[in-house]
Parts: C-alpha cells; sequence; structure tokens
C-alpha cells in the first residue's frame, strides 16, 4: 500500500472515532446507558486482538462507567494500531466499519 493509502485508511479511521466519541456525548445519560453493552463488546474485542497478537492472556477490560468508555475506545484503537493489527488498508477498513456499525447503534 502506498503511504498516501495508509495515511487516508489512518485518517478515515481517526475520524470515525471521533464521530463515535461526539455521538456518545449527545447521548442522554439513559440511551447512553443502554449502548454500554455494545460499546463494551467492541472495546473488548479489540482489547483481546490487541493481547492475541502480543502473546498475552486476554484480560477483561475493567468497567469503569459510562463516562470513561469512549476513553478506553480510544485507547483500545491506538493500541490496535500500535501493534501492527492497523498496518494495511484491509485491516484499517475492516476497524472504520467496526466503528461505524457502533455509531450507528448508538441509539
Amino acid at each position: 500500500m502506498s503511504a498516501t493509502g495508509s495515511a487516508d485508511a489512518r485518517a478515515t479511521v481517526a475520524a470515525e472515532l471521533e464521530r463515535v466519541v461526539r455521538r456518545w456525548h449527545q447521548l442522554p445519560l439513559d440511551h447512553a446507558l443502554s449502548a454500554v453493552p455494545a460499546v463494551r463488546e467492541l472495546v473488548q474485542d479489540l482489547a483481546d486482538e490487541v493481547a492475541a497478537r502480543e502473546h498475552l492472556p486476554p484480560q477483561p477490560v475493567p468497567d469503569l462507567g459510562p463516562a470513561v468508555l469512549m476513553d478506553q475506545l480510544r485507547v483500545v484503537v491506538f493500541d490496535h494500531a500500535r501493534v501492527g493489527l492497523a498496518d494495511d488498508a484491509r485491516s484499517l477498513g475492516v476497524l472504520a466499519t467496526r466503528l461505524t456499525d457502533l455509531r450507528r447503534a448508538l441509539p
């Protein structure tokens, strides 16, 4: 993949992550609480993928409540890239799609 293509794909993931975060912050508390399981599922899935890439056993991501959940999502997306799980257009596209699906699932 070209450097431009890689940069474009990373920008797409970053933009979609920011859309999820922005949407989350717009939710009334009761709507956010109803969406916590879906967000936590993605956070845990990404954390498990990172652990597998680093040959570590999966660990549960602590439940720190809805106020911190977007910070946890940002961290696992960053870690996903850090360990090389988002090194090509296909991987980045899958990650962007997962984030898009999450955003669309938010009430």
